[in-house]
């Protein structure tokens, strides 16, 4: 099957990683479709391609958009993906992230597309019991957003026998850092991730960031999380894609790299490279919040040939730093 100068239908491509994968694939040979009802995307993102405004529950503006395009396979990142909003609107997320993607997956069908990668996320795993933690560990998600990313999965599974079509499930860790080239970044409406936040606090926009908990099990007390730079991300998610033209059935992959880092280590790393103090206060612990999840990547590094080559802290708090002074 030919792999360069074909379509790729991306949903949620005006999203924080949707968008560096668009740029990833343009770099790559593919031309990139962008489908997104830009809810929380956003339309300045979408730079490698078309991009067309839609529902993912809307199965006939899908199967239109897959007919004009043709696309080779989907690259599936539309969903809600906020763990307390998903506590507090479980219906919403159950009828956004899996019936969206029932609704993907009805037009891929009928329209002949067979290739998916779908973005899931290290949610699904639930409290661990162990770190690092490896695909073949029990999945027990703990909120409404890793159960509606674990059902997704899980329709994957079954659907693989009757529509004949080849999927990839990544399981990423902390999405973080942006675009060397400054030409995307992260821009979510509300922010929760941690990195933006703090740099948030030092440009005194937000308030003093917010530490929950200093009395986890970890060598500081506070959270250990594997961060993941966007880019290597993005780079993953194409190789992911190539993957699919030539393997059949389901397949599933954490992206991270192998290394935690604690809340106080970031804080560290970015006050050097701001060169001020992160304003911080301490709150409680958050329900159910792990106190470490680090990703075994090696199956990703042995079957798909990926390396995280962007991935070291201070890198990620570089280009995230850059990219929120750009204006």
């Amino acid at each position: 099957m030919k792999t360069l100068d074909c379509n790729i239908l991306v949903t949620g491509g005006a999203g924080y990683i949707g968008s560096h994968t668009c740029k990833a694939l343009a770099n790559s040979g593919f031309t990139p479709v962008v489908y997104d009802s830009l809810l929380r995307g956003n339309s300045s993102a979408v730079k490698w391609g078309a991009l067309e405004v839609g529902d993912l529950k809307d199965v006939e503006r899908l199967r239109d958009v897959m007919r004009r395009y043709r696309p080779a396979g989907v690259i599936h990142f539309a969903a809600l993906a906020y763990v307390g909003e998903s506590m507090q609107s479980p219906l919403i997320y159950y009828d956004n992230n899996v019936g969206g993607s029932v609704s993907l997956l009805r037009a891929m069908a009928k329209e002949g597309v067979k290739h998916l990668v779908f973005s899931s996320t290290c949610a699904t795993y639930g409290v661990p019991e162990v770190n690092p933690i490896r695909e073949d560990m029990p999945q027990n998600p703990i909120n409404p957003y890793g159960r509606s990313k674990l059902m997704v999965e899980q329709i994957l599974k079954d659907s693989m026998k009757e529509e004949l079509i080849s999927a990839v499930a990544l399981r990423y860790f902390n999405a973080a850092g942006a675009d060397a080239e400054g030409q995307i970044g992260e821009n979510h409406e509300p922010e929760t991730h941690l990195i933006p936040l703090a740099f948030k606090a030092v440009q005194g926009t937000t308030p003093p960031l917010t530490v929950f908990g200093r009395d986890h099990p970890t060598s500081d007390g506070t959270c250990i999380r594997d961060y993941i730079h966007v880019t290597d991300l993005a780079d993953a998610h194409v190789r992911a894609l190539e993957y699919t033209f030539n393997n059949q059935g389901f397949s599933a992959f954490n992206l991270g790299t192998g290394k935690g880092n604690s809340i106080m280590e970031l804080l560290k790393a970015a006050k050097d490279v701001t060169g001020r103090e992160i304003p911080f206060s301490v709150g409680p612990r958050r329900a159910g919040d792990p106190a470490e999840l680090v990703a075994d990547p090696s199956l990703a590094l042995k079957v798909l040939g990926w390396r995280p080559q962007h991935s070291n802290l201070g890198n990620i708090l570089q280009t995230a730093w850059a990219w929120m002074q750009r204006e």
